[in-house]
């Protein structure tokens, strides 16, 4: 998950002030994390917890109100401190900025497709607790599903689990280029039109600095683009050593404590 705490990091300072180049610093000073990184470890806390649609609910209003000032959209803000439970049709990109853990709650198995089950209901218990317009969910379960497929790819080189083949299973058009994208894009909340493009800016990549760089290129709602885009790359190339240490200095203590607990959780799973 740590990928998508990057892309939020770097995009922190793009989110209302785009820029559509590929050449900027990727660490600023005022960089910082936002709801993205929180709602992740969330995900991630939750998943550690027993992975129940409560356990999801749980933790997104308990991480949600310790960091009160994080930057929440205004219906997800409106249910995090309210005492409802119930979701509320929402089809914003908040399930899948928020779900790459999902991607990484399994082991690699021989398999592919029994996998790929399981990740699917598990993204999609993740964003039905809030976001259960059928949007909301496609957009967590493209996610988390391109992840797993990632690292399957990484783990046995299994046909069809590619960066190439991820086409092959999601249900978006995936045919537009970065060049086309770009001049147009413009700010949208939406997971139809955010998470379509994320996936692009991570398939025309080449290393994982690259797959950031492509993101923030495209404008838009920044943080949460290359959140997304960046737990793909993750996925696909691993993350060079300097850039985990520099995002780790712009994370407190419980943020890291949770990303510990994770790290140990995933090697367990893999065992």
């Amino acid at each position: 998950m740590f990928g998508a705490i990057i892309g939020d990091i770097v995009g922190s300072v793009y989110e209302w002030h785009n820029i559509k180049t590929k050449e900027f610093p990727l660490f600023l000073d005022d960089c910082f994390f936002t709801d993205d990184t929180v709602m992740t470890i969330a995900s991630a806390d939750a998943i550690m917890s027993g992975a129940t649609s409560e356990d999801f609910i749980d933790a997104y209003k308990k991480w949600g109100r310790l960091y009160p000032n994080a930057g929440y959209g205004s219906r997800f803000g409106g249910w995090l401190f309210s005492d409802d439970r119930a979701p509320y049709n929402s089809w914003g990109n908040g399930s899948a900025m928020r779900v790459s853990p999902c991607g990484w709650a399994y082991p690699m198995t021989q398999s592919v497709h029994e996998g790929i089950d399981k990740v699917n209901k598990l993204a999609e218990i993740s964003a039905s607790v809030t976001h259960n317009h059928p949007e909301g969910i496609k957009g967590a379960k493209a996610v988390a599903l391109s992840i797993y497929l990632l690292r399957s790819g990484r783990a046995y080189g299994i046909p069809g689990s590619n960066r190439e083949r991820i086409k092959d299973y999601l249900d978006y058009d995936l045919s537009a280029t970065l060049d086309k994208i770009r001049p147009g894009y413009q700010f949208n909340e939406s997971c139809q039109d955010t998470v379509p493009q994320a996936i692009i800016a991570f398939l025309e990549s080449d290393s994982f600095e690259d797959a950031i760089r492509n993101a923030i290129s495209l404008g838009g709602d920044s943080d949460t683009l290359t959140a997304i885009t960046g737990s793909l790359a993750e996925a696909a190339y691993g993350i060079p050593e300097w850039i985990k240490v520099k995002a780790w200095s712009y994370l407190d203590e419980p943020l890291k404590e949770v990303c510990r607990r994770w790290r140990g959780f995933v090697a367990s799973q893999s065992k």
